[in-house]
């Protein structure tokens, strides 16, 4: 048998007899697109806010006049960094396991509890990348809000965050494509994403090596397509500055 022969038949034992590319690669990396799109909405909005309540602390909380409203703002920008640097502190792998046997060992739901998982950690990282790039924004942009009559809402939501967003892409691409990356430890909690789908194909057929590589090119792929998204988009957000 030629060496072309012994690969032609190993590749058919692996991903082609019992349908195991359909069954375990495919629908693998479709849990894993689930998770990694899904925790990515939870991680920008939760970050976001977690990075408007520090900056606005930061900027503001000198002016503030004594009283009820100082004192939350002052607490809850506490609470916000606690929960950072908890998050930030434990590995991705033990926060899983935690939301998953502890926090919510009665539900069964692995997805919905990794999406929310994935979606808390990055939203840490998230937060201090969206936060850098407000506090990246020229004062004089928030002064220039205030005189058009824009309240401090308005003047962040129209005027600051737009620009943040711009000057932080880069780095909200890595960490989406950290994301990503990150999900192939849900085996951990029995779900089958596209690393535990390439695992029990191994496990299978004894033949590690290629369903291994072939998940290993897989994740390669979708981390060219999403850095080549991101660039695109970056790109046309440059042009759209210079008009």
């Amino acid at each position: 048998m030629s060496w072309f022969e012994a690969f032609a038949a190993k590749f058919h034992q692996c991903f082609v007899q019992d349908g195991r590319f359909a069954n375990f690669m495919l629908s693998g990396l479709k849990v894993t697109l689930q998770i990694t799109f899904s925790a990515a909405i939870i991680s920008i909005s939760l970050g976001s806010f977690l990075a408007i309540v520090r900056v606005t602390h930061d900027k503001n909380i000198a002016a503030m006049y004594p009283g009820s409203k100082r004192i939350a703002l002052k607490a809850f920008n506490q609470l916000c960094k606690l929960c950072i640097t908890v998050v930030r502190g434990i590995p991705m792998v033990v926060q899983l396991m935690i939301w998953f046997f502890v926090v919510f060992a009665a539900s069964r739901n692995a997805l919905g509890i990794a999406i929310l998982a994935f979606g808390i950690n990055s939203a840490v990282y998230t937060a201090e990348i969206v936060r850098a790039g407000i506090m990246s924004v020229d004062h004089g942009q928030t002064e220039a809000g205030r005189s058009l009559g824009l309240g401090y809402v308005h003047t962040m939501r129209f005027i600051i965050l737009p620009q943040a967003f711009k000057n932080v892409l880069p780095a909200l691409c890595n960490e989406f494509i950290v994301l990503l990356k990150d999900t192939a430890v849900v085996g951990y909690i029995a779900l089958c994403d596209l690393t535990r789908g390439a695992y029990l194909i191994a496990g299978r057929t004894y033949e590690p090596f290629l369903p291994l590589v072939a998940a290993a090119l897989i994740y390669l792929a979708m981390v060219i397509v999403l850095s080549k998204l991101f660039g695109k988009l970056e790109r046309r957000l440059r042009t759209s500055d210079s008009h």
